[in-house]
This record gives structure tokens, C-alpha cells and sequence, in this order.
């Protein structure tokens, strides 16, 4: 019995994600996805509504797109370019700011600043998730 190697119990490793899984969605997640669809569809709003003829297409197609370009590039979970969380906050908030002001330049300073506090909260919950 001498020639039996020593076994110890050890705890059960920790289960691995298979590739392809992502962890279930939870209010965080779908609150940081609608704050993101509000500010692109209030920077459209804001594009077709406060400028003249023919400016109104231009802003109201070219705002929200470079909006989502911004987005698509730092910030996204399969972002194009991986950057320090800083810069990806920053760009975020750079967005939520744009609609903020968008919605100051249209006389709802309350929807703006409603918005905003929402956003900003979100994020930097999201955020510290993310850094843990």
C-alpha cells in the first residue's frame, strides 16, 4: 500500500466558459443598451428638427452615424480598437454628452439633464462591473 500516491480532496475548479457564451444579460446590461439607442435616436430627432432645409438631412443622418462609428470603434463589447476603460468611459460619456446638449439646443433642458444623470449613472456602474 506504501506504492499509492497521496491524494488530497481539492474543491471543484470553477466552471469555464465555452467559447461562444456570454453571460446572461441582466437590467445593467439592457439599461446601458437603451441609453445608447435614446442618444443616437435624439441625436437624429435633433438633426432633422433644429436645422433648415437641406442641413436637416445632412446633420440628422451624419450625427447619429458618427455617434455609432464612435461607438462601434472604444466602446462596444467587440470593439474594433481596444483602449484603456478610460478612454472607452470617456467616449461614451462624449456621446451621452452630445444628446444632452442636443436636447438643451431644442428648449427640454429637463429631458437633457433627466438623460443624462440616467446615463452617466448607468455607465459608471457598468463600468465598475466591467474593472472587477
Amino acid at each position: 500500500m506504501s506504492d499509492l500516491p497521496s491524494v488530497r480532496p481539492a474543491p471543484p475548479a470553477e466552471p469555464q466558459p465555452q467559447p461562444g457564451m456570454r453571460p446572461a444579460l441582466n437590467v445593467l446590461d439592457v439599461l446601458s443598451v437603451l441609453c445608447g439607442v435614446f442618444a443616437f435616436g435624439t441625436l437624429a430627432f435633433w438633426g432633422f428638427v433644429a436645422w433648415d432645409w437641406p442641413w436637416n438631412l445632412v446633420v440628422g443622418i451624419g450625427a447619429p452615424v458618427v455617434a455609432i462609428l464612435l461607438w462601434a470603434l472604444f466602446v462596444s463589447p467587440r470593439a474594433v480598437l481596444a483602449v484603456h476603460p478610460f478612454v472607452r468611459a470617456l467616449v461614451e460619456l462624449f456621446v451621452y454628452a452630445a444628446a444632452t446638449i442636443a436636447w438643451w439646443a431644442l428648449g427640454y433642458a429637463w429631458v437633457g439633464l433627466g438623460f443624462a444623470v440616467v446615463a452617466v449613472t448607468v455607465g459608471v456602474i457598468v463600468g465598475r462591473r466591467r474593472l472587477a
